[in-house]
């Protein structure tokens, strides 16, 4: 048994996606803002579902990775939208959602679309409306009229160079905003949090947590780990996770 890739049309992008074929409930990989399949964390799975042959499916969205599009044209819409196409065309039955960063957000807008089918959520820094609430809410007023006046704001970024910030992912973004909830998702959930995390707040995470209508909810605070949580420690509370929810 190995891993499969391949390309999925949708919408007039092609969006890359790997798969491992296995047992139990598939475990479908959200990444994050700007980051992409071949992450630590992504690889990290797919290392682990070919070792003990558990189904696995990892993906980019639009303008990410290997996908194609203009990442400056990303919305919320979009990548949600792209989540669900892969999620109906590459996977049957339940489904164990994992999402860091952004992809936590995504992975609960497409739990609640696809309710019946989510076995378990593992949540990775969520950074649940953070297009509003960890970007827009913290803009000095010369960025926000930045992106008022052209439509765009190159954000400083302490992982690389700059990257646009559009006035349609902060509006679009509004229409999808969870928080404070209720977030009807009923699912048993696993929340993976770094106390040191200069992106999430882990009183943000927390927020997540207490609006979720899930009662089997673990938050784990890893007090010294970081917004990508990839050390290997993490990685184990990650898979350790994962492993709890079926």
């Amino acid at each position: 048994m190995g891993e499969t890739a391949g390309f999925l049309d949708d919408g007039g992008a092609r969006l890359a996606w790997r798969r491992v074929d296995g047992d139990g409930p598939t475990v479908v990989w959200l990444g994050g803002f700007r980051s992409d399949m071949a992450g630590t964390k992504a690889q990290a799975l797919a290392d682990w579902a070919l070792a003990v042959g558990r189904a696995y499916v990892r993906f980019d969205y639009f303008g990410h990775g290997e996908s194609s599009g203009d990442f400056a044209e990303g919305t919320v819409t979009r990548w949600r939208a792209d989540a669900l196409a892969v999620i109906d065309a590459l996977t049957e039955g339940p489904l164990v959602l994992v999402g860091s960063s952004m992809g936590a957000w995504l992975a609960c807008l497409a739990g609640l679309a696809r309710l019946e089918r989510i076995a378990g959520l593992a949540l990775v820094a969520p950074a649940a409306d953070f297009t509003e609430r960890l970007i827009w809410a913290e803009l000095e007023p010369a960025a926000r009229r930045a992106i008022e006046r052209n439509g765009v704001w190159l954000r400083p970024s302490a992982y690389g160079d700059p990257y646009p910030i559009s006035r349609a992912l902060i509006e679009d973004g509004r229409r999808w905003q969870i928080l404070p909830g209720p977030v009807g998702i009923k699912a048993p959930v696993r929340i993976l949090q770094g106390g040191a995390d200069p992106d999430v707040p882990w009183r943000h995470a927390l927020d997540l947590a207490l609006a979720l209508e899930a009662e089997d909810l673990v938050f784990t605070l890893a007090r010294d780990g970081d917004h990508r949580l990839s050390r290997p420690q993490d990685i184990a509370r990650l898979i350790a996770a994962v492993e709890e929810l079926g």
